[in-house]
């Protein structure tokens, strides 16, 4: 599995596809919180948190994370590859994981520099460091998992065409019904709203952003992780038989 991984990771990085996804996060969230003008610019909020960026986080990531694990199968499929990969002296499932391990270790990459914006906050801060770090954790935290299950869909996908733009679309729109489709319709359905947003990516996310790890939540990010990658699991199985 490990030379897997680092395949993922050698490719990324040996075209422009691995820094581009850094630089297109790190700049659309750099120009939203900071110099736009908007309910997101950190500037404007005049409190000393980082709400406006965990919440504008997620919806840039709903792209970027499909960008990154589109080419995950579908281009193995299109060159034809796949089946040579199939025959290696690996379990499906660890090249699944190998698969899955690599493009989260790159959009983990593409979060780690905004941990500067928490320094920033905290010198901004009135008195200085006058910053939630228990809620800032928790949120990171949760985007950690949210990225997981971005990931493990957009994976998944992969397998569905040997087209990557088709399997990008598909894992957007995946990604945007766990994340927004449950609240949206929650709120449609005012008696039967708390039922039906727990099913929901946003509701989790939130959860933890208030800075208490739940086990609750912790299990459902993983649960959506896993049953989308046995998804993968079992599809593979059904080219390799």
């Amino acid at each position: 599995m490990k030379s897997i991984i680092l395949r993922e990771i050698k490719s990324f990085f040996g075209s422009p596809v691995g820094y581009l996804v850094i630089a297109v996060f790190l700049i659309s969230n750099g120009l939203f919180l900071w110099v736009f003008e908007g309910d997101y610019n950190i500037l404007n909020t005049g409190y000393a948190d980082l709400t406006p960026f965990f919440t504008l986080a997620p919806w840039i990531l709903i792209f970027l994370v499909p960008a990154v694990t589109m080419r995950s199968f579908s281009d193995e499929k299109k060159q034809g590859t796949l089946e040579l990969l199939l025959t290696k002296p690996l379990s499906i499932w660890e090249i699944v994981n190998g698969k899955f391990l690599g493009s989260l270790f790159l959009i983990v990459l593409a979060i780690v520099p905004t941990f500067i914006y928490v320094q920033v906050i905290s010198n901004l801060g009135f008195p200085e460091g006058n910053i939630d770090m228990g809620s800032t954790i928790g949120s990171y935290f949760g985007l950690l998992f949210l990225i997981a299950a971005y990931s493990a869909i957009g994976i998944f996908t992969s397998t569905l065409s040997e087209n990557q733009i088709v399997a990008f679309i598909i894992a957007v729109f995946l990604c945007f019904i766990f994340y927004f489709g449950f609240e949206a319709v929650a709120s449609l359905v005012p008696g039967f709203s708390g039922i039906i947003s727990v099913f929901g990516m946003q509701d989790h996310f939130k959860s933890m952003s208030r800075g208490v790890i739940d086990t609750r939540d912790v299990i459902y990010f993983l649960s959506i992780t896993v049953l989308f990658l046995s998804f993968t699991v079992y599809k593979l199985k059904s080219f390799k038989a």
